[in-house]
């Protein structure tokens, strides 16, 4: 029985991406400034290249802006959870395939994987500070070793990851019972 479950998430804007389009902003202006102040010193064709750059860097800008819109989409295909990353739309990246059997560890909230190292995390989730809703699963990877998704699934897709769980994660996150 081949089954299929999808879903997108949209991350949430934090500091880090205000600061990034707060540089944006002040780099368009001060540098075409730069030039212009340079070309009134040094000769007039700074300031050409000054106008040049402003028109250049709203283009810069503009890209910018759009750059930090980020989505991540959960696939579930037959026994594989497959997660993306789209940028803006425009740009779309897989960022890891795990197979749903392997997930050795699922859990809601970092508190049992904190003080675990891994060789590669993948970051998914809508806001990394909200704990109620991120699931943590811990796989082993042939290629890089053990390894850390962060996600928010909704229901759909953790109905469509349980016949392909392991048995104790079903009975301990499906049932509520500690194993």
């Amino acid at each position: 029985m081949e089954g299929f479950n999808e879903q997108v998430v949209k991350r949430k804007n934090g500091s880090k991406q205000v600061i990034i389009k707060m540089l944006a902003v002040f780099l368009l202006f001060a540098v075409p400034a730069l030039f212009v102040v340079l070309g009134s010193v040094i000769t007039p064709y700074l300031m050409m290249v000054g106008f040049f750059l402003f028109l250049g860097g709203i283009y810069g800008v503009w890209y910018t802006f759009t750059s930090q819109r980020v989505e991540y989409e959960y696939s579930i295909v037959s026994d594989m959870l497959y997660v993306s990353k789209i940028i803006s739309l425009r740009k779309r990246k897989r960022m890891c395939a795990v197979p749903i059997k392997d997930i050795e560890l699922l859990e809601i909230g970092d508190e049992k994987i904190r003080n675990m190292s891994f060789a590669k995390t993948y970051m998914a989730v809508e806001s990394i500070d909200d704990n109620s809703r991120n699931y943590f699963a811990v796989y082993n990877d042939p290629a890089r070793g053990k390894c850390l998704l962060a996600f928010c699934p909704n229901e759909q897709i953790l109905q469509g990851m349980k016949p392909y769980l392991q048995k104790n994660l079903v009975l301990r996150h499906f049932y509520n019972r500690n194993v």
